[in-house]
């Protein structure tokens, strides 16, 4: 028992004393890693710094800044591992990685698939940062592009995280793609009213307003007979096309047409209305398709007479019999 503990004992005292000789290559390895570290951070900003003042290299600026950032710190990692097991060969390194990169794949597909859309995006850039996007019901002003999400701030001051690898595959509206923007509102005007006036009129409005640009010229198109009203769609540009714009463009030609119409010009802008029209089944035509009313006047008609008490009572018991006639097992 004595020699089992002594044999334990010497081997603790081993691993001890081989810590303590690899305790100066450990902390030789920790600095030269640190290095390594700050340079890759150091190159990253260089590459920002030096593609920040060009709008389309911003993106690969990115790109390129971070791709060297990582591979600095891999190198580092590697002289470090040097430095602390001087006998792991370069060799060994990269079969290590070979055999670690498979499991790490399996094990992270989805971050490694939204690592790959990031890089995509950035790439092609089919948005920038400051464009203003829609996608999926989710709307707002694109904060940052990282390789793992994109980060937007919506109108009402929220910020959404966005997976890469969604916005990679599916679609994505860029409001502030173009210069230009054409926005449009549907206006119901009355149906006894001049459609070809109050087409003159709504130009009138939309060139009235200073926002609406004058090439592309706005245009006004009629486009529904509508159940209370002939909708007639109103249609301008604005430049810049950012959604501040879009509202306030919105509210300047809305309330210009809205003037010119109704108030001076008196255009009927009416609001949906129903008709209910109720049978008189107290008439003696009630029963006569070609002659009974559905609640409509008789104008110059001649107007139904009443039905008698006793034709009231004949007409019931014709529609007893009618209806017993129709189902003889109902006795």
């Amino acid at each position: 028992m004595k020699a089992e503990i002594s044999v334990l004992w010497d081997k603790v005292q081993a691993m001890m004393n081989g810590f303590i000789a690899l305790l100066p290559n450990i902390f030789l390895a920790f600095i030269v890693f640190t290095i390594f570290v700050y340079i890759g951070r150091a190159i990253k900003r260089l590459v920002k710094r030096l593609t920040r003042h060009y709008r389309y290299a911003r993106n690969l600026g990115m790109v390129l800044g971070r791709l060297a950032q990582g591979t600095t710190i891999l190198v580092g990692l590697f002289i470090s591992l040097s430095i602390v097991i001087p006998s792991l060969k370069a060799g060994d390194l990269v079969q290590l990685l070979g055999i670690s990169g498979v499991a790490i794949g399996f094990a992270f597909r989805d971050i490694l698939q939204n690592f790959l859309a990031g890089i995509l995006i950035l790439l092609t850039e089919p948005f920038q940062i400051d464009d203003q996007i829609v996608f999926k019901g989710f709307e707002g002003t694109v904060e940052n592009i990282e390789t793992r999400a994109t980060t937007i701030k919506t109108y009402d001051g929220r910020r959404i995280v966005i997976p890469n690898s969604e916005l990679f595959t599916n679609s994505v509206t860029v409001n502030t793609a173009f210069e230009n923007r054409r926005l449009e509102y549907d206006i119901g005007v009355g149906y006894g009213d001049d459609i070809e006036r109050t087409k003159q009129l709504m130009m009138e409005a939309l060139h009235s307003v200073d926002v609406v640009l004058k090439d592309p010229a706005p245009d006004v198109l009629v486009m529904e007979l509508a159940d209370s009203a002939v909708n007639i769609r109103a249609r301008w540009w604005i430049k810049p096309p950012r959604w501040s714009d879009a509202l306030d463009s919105r509210d300047k030609v809305i309330s210009a047409i809205k003037q010119k119409l109704y108030v001076e010009n008196g255009i009927d802008l009416p609001y949906p209305t129903t008709q209910v029209l109720f049978h008189d089944q107290t008439e003696e035509t009630d029963g006569h398709r070609s002659r009974q009313r559905e609640g409509w006047p008789a104008g110059k008609n001649e107007v139904p007479k009443p039905r008698s008490i006793s034709g009231s009572l004949r007409k019931l018991i014709e529609m007893q019999n009618g209806n017993s006639k129709a189902d003889p097992h109902r006795e």
